[in-house]
């Protein structure tokens, strides 16, 4: 590794063992990086002062010399007033605004340690979170301050953006120079993304400075393949590696703009397309399902290019989407810990039903669990290796992403005769609604919170409009009102809402083995009959 930049050392020396890291590979020569990069820097080089870079529903529009100079403000203020020195870490938290953006970038080019989370996640979820990189610092959005300042995180320095009090971050002074980027080395850790396992406890997955561009440079710079006058939009937030790529890496890395939509479920995506003429949308096969029968209200002649991701693409919904509007959806699995996509296709090299091949950069197998090749046509585990790879921090789950050198993503696919990837299913317990990934032990610990419940469990249940809905059983104790809109309120208070689940069933007794392990497959099988 380089010399570090990092004053504060603690996010590289969590870092795994470098004999439990996958292989890395840089193949292609855009991604042999120098030694010392500084990815937000990288991003902001280049446009012109006055090229568009960031749109708003109300009609803003920042450009990239506005953007340059709000981010070296604002990493003024970082180092100065708030005393955030290279390595610490940053807590990121607000809806989807160019404010958010600029903060994450400043953060970046301070040489600090971005750790953007949603605006959903809930007290006890961003107080696990902020234990585990030991955050000591936050820029919040006025507007999701409370259940921030409601997790009591010992250490804590929250400072909020947007708001009208004197020392709101947008209202200090602040030097007006520009502000000179701390020279990171490319293997710094810039951003830890927090992903749900399926023990439950969110696992900060590392990446660096380097990993950042490379996703540009390999799945939007070879297989999205943007120009400078397209303007992205998209559903998922940037505390989604999904959306922080979407929506400000990969933008910026080719001199675009984005639309930044703060409510970018399909009812809104439709009519910002038209009105901004949208020409690169982000989102997930559920919204594609949904915005099927809202077309014909809305011109979506300005797009281009529709990227799906999050959750499986169906085979019907590609084919209902090109045959209404034209336009080939490029389907792709990526993960958090591996920042982006990985696998996918574009234009003619499209086959629906299929995810795609492995991104330019990238390498894919389908193996057993020992690691061998599986034949063709039969399902296994997606191994994948490529400029990017999967480290957690100081988690014990690393050896098992992470074998033989590869990542091991936990989804099981085939691999096709001609190369091509077909997604199977996941290989774990998670469940995946709407694109959100939810992890059911994760629910399963919220409920099991509530006083009254004594057993849970949580399972997935194919659902045609959302992928899968997640459905809890619960064993009450006894006497207890089988109240299921009251355990959904609790697990609301406890959990971002799009992990609660749709429907609770209550048993007098969970199905479980002789030896007491808990039989999920038999709540899957068996669930509609409740």
């Amino acid at each position: 590794m380089n010399r570090s930049a990092h004053i504060d050392t603690f996010a590289r020396d969590h870092l795994p063992p470098p004999d439990q890291w996958p292989e890395l590979r840089f193949e292609l020569p855009e991604l042999r990086y120098p030694d010392r990069l500084n990815c937000a820097a990288e991003l902001l080089t280049g446009p012109p002062d006055d090229r568009p870079v960031f749109h708003t529903p109300s009609g803003e529009t920042w450009t990239y010399g506005t953007l340059r100079a709000h981010v070296d403000r604002l990493a003024h203020l970082l180092t100065g007033d708030l005393g955030v020195v290279p390595g610490n870490r940053v807590l990121l938290r607000g809806p989807t605004t160019p404010w958010l953006a600029a903060c994450w970038l400043a953060v970046l080019k301070a040489g600090a340690v971005a750790v953007t989370v949603l605006a959903q996640q809930r007290p006890h979820e961003l107080a696990t979170m902020c234990e585990i990189a030991q955050v000591g610092h936050a820029l919040c959005d006025i507007r999701a301050v409370d259940d921030l300042a409601k997790a009591e995180i010992p250490g804590l320095r929250i400072t909020t953006y947007g708001g009208d009090a004197p020392d709101d971050l947008l209202n200090r002074t602040a030097p007006t120079a520009p502000y000179p980027a701390v020279a990171t080395a490319a293997d710094d850790v810039a951003l830890i993304a927090f992903t749900s396992g399926t023990t439950g406890r969110p696992k900060g997955c590392m990446h660096f400075h380097r990993d950042v561009l490379a996703t540009a440079d390999t799945f939007s710079a070879h297989v999205l393949r943007p120009h400078a006058d397209d303007v992205f939009a998209g559903s998922p937030p940037l505390g989604f590696t999904f959306g922080l790529g979407g929506l400000v890496v990969f933008p910026m890395r080719a001199g675009a703009s984005a639309l930044l939509l703060e409510q970018a479920g399909p009812r809104q995506l439709l009519p910002a397309i038209a009105e901004h003429r949208v020409s690169i949308v982000f989102t997930a096969p559920t919204a594609y399902r949904a915005m099927l029968d809202e077309l014909d209200a809305h011109d979506i002649s300005s797009l281009r290019r529709c990227v799906s991701a999050g959750e499986n693409l169906p085979a019907a919904t590609w084919q209902a989407w090109h045959e209404r509007t034209g336009l080939r959806i490029i389907n792709g699995i990526g993960a958090t810990e591996l920042l982006h996509i990985f696998i996918s296709a574009a234009d003619e090299h499209i086959r629906p039903g299929t995810t795609g091949v492995p991104v330019p950069g990238w390498h894919a197998r389908v193996v057993d669990d020992a690691g061998r090749d599986m034949p063709d046509g039969e399902p296994g585990l997606l191994a994948v290796r490529g400029p990017v790879g999967c480290r957690y921090l100081a988690d014990p789950r690393q050896g098992e992403y992470v074998r033989f050198g590869w990542n091991v993503t936990g989804d099981t696919y085939v691999r096709e005769g001609d190369g091509y990837f077909r997604y199977v299913a996941r290989a774990d317990d998670m469940i995946i609604s709407a694109g959100y990934n939810i992890a059911g032990p994760e629910v399963e610990d919220a409920l099991l919170r509530h006083p009254d419940v004594v057993e849970a469990a949580v399972v997935g249940r194919d659902d045609e409009a959302r992928g899968q809905v997640v459905v809890a059983y619960a064993v009450l104790k006894e006497g207890a009102a089988r109240d299921a809109d009251a355990l959904r309120a609790f697990v609301k208070a406890e959990l971002a809402p799009y992990k609660c689940p749709r429907e609770i069933v209550f048993l007098d007794a969970l199905p479980r083995t002789a030896t007491g392990k808990l039989q999920r497959f038999r709540l899957r099988t068996e669930g509609d009959q409740h």
